[in-house]
């Protein structure tokens, strides 16, 4: 028997996901393993060997829990920030999406690799139409 070597996927597909009334919970999940790649038979966790995920209408997805929020550090004393879930999707809807995907991904190189095949919109429209091969519900 010989070995098979995989290698990374240079040419990903692209996969639709509209976030209308979806869980942020299980939309997150469902799109971190898209772009790991555990949905295919060839899956190996040191290589991108995952698809590209395209999200719209994420300003639209049902977060369940009302007291939500978001911390980070500004690297300076005293620097530690807050903000909850509401303000943030007021603000910027497509950062909820992207921090709860981004925290379910390895970390370093390979998880930042991971999260560019990532790309989000608020509305209906995206610019790529061109890319997608297939609809997920």
């Amino acid at each position: 028997m010989k070995t098979i070597e995989t290698k990374p996927n240079e040419n990903p597909e692209w996969v639709h996901i509209d976030g209308d009334q979806k869980t942020l919970g299980r939309l997150s999940t469902q799109i971190a393993m898209i772009l790991q790649g555990k949905n295919k038979p060839e899956y190996s966790r040191y290589l991108n060997m995952g698809d590209g995920v395209v999200v719209t209408n994420c300003e639209k997805i049902i977060c369940n829990s009302s007291d939500k929020t978001y911390h980070w550090h500004t690297g300076y004393p005293g620097g530690i920030k807050q903000i909850t879930h509401a303000k943030l999707v007021e603000k910027k809807p497509e950062q909820v999406l992207m921090l709860a995907v981004q925290r379910m991904l390895p970390k370093g190189p390979l998880g930042r690799s991971m999260l560019k095949r990532l790309r989000v919109y608020a509305g209906q429209d995206h610019p790529h139409t061109a890319q997608i091969n297939n609809e997920k519900e």
